[in-house]
């Protein structure tokens, strides 16, 4: 059974646009995922943290025969490969290669440990909320609502959209 699954990116090092053309194309080689559409890409400022350069952000709709936490294991593969260390030591918020989190899958509610779905803070981040209601004007946030009633509680955050590396979605 095939389910629809949004994926946010993100990166700020090593040439972002570069970085999510990449970790998308990995994406749609993992066996039982399609990756079916993508975001424009997003100039975002970090969150918190020390100074670091702007990321890029984007989402991505992908359909996947993989369970949640199979679907988050090949995320992770994907992100090791690609240079990102997730590492206890390493602070939130720190600038990455990659960033590839699972925000919704289906409409499941999901709270385990390790994975939480729908991603506990996407309805707080402009640079999730933008990109993903371009993909999904209609998209629900399982428990909270319709994603793009957050959009205005969010409009203070620098959200700007940029050139997207070619994707053959």
């Amino acid at each position: 059974m095939w389910t629809r699954a949004y994926v946010g990116l993100g990166s700020n090092l090593a040439h972002p646009r570069r970085q999510l053309a990449k970790a998308l194309a990995r994406l749609d080689r993992v066996g039982g995922v399609r990756v079916i559409a993508v975001s424009p890409n997003y100039v975002t400022a970090p969150i918190g943290g020390a100074p670091q350069p702007d990321y890029v952000n984007a989402v991505a709709l992908l359909a996947t025969a993989l369970r949640p936490r199979a679907l988050l294991a090949r995320l992770h593969a994907i992100e090791r490969k690609q240079h990102r260390r997730r590492e206890a030591k390493t602070p939130r918020n720190s600038p990455r290669t990659l960033d590839l989190d699972l925000l919704l899958y289906g409409a499941r509610r999901i709270r385990s440990p390790g994975l939480i779905v729908p991603h506990p803070r996407m309805h707080e981040r402009a640079f999730v909320l933008q990109p993903l209601t371009d993909v999904a004007p209609a998209i629900k946030i399982p428990g909270r609502g319709l994603a793009r009633a957050f959009l205005p509680r969010v409009r203070e955050q620098r959200v700007r959209s940029t050139r997207a590396a070619r994707h053959p979605f």
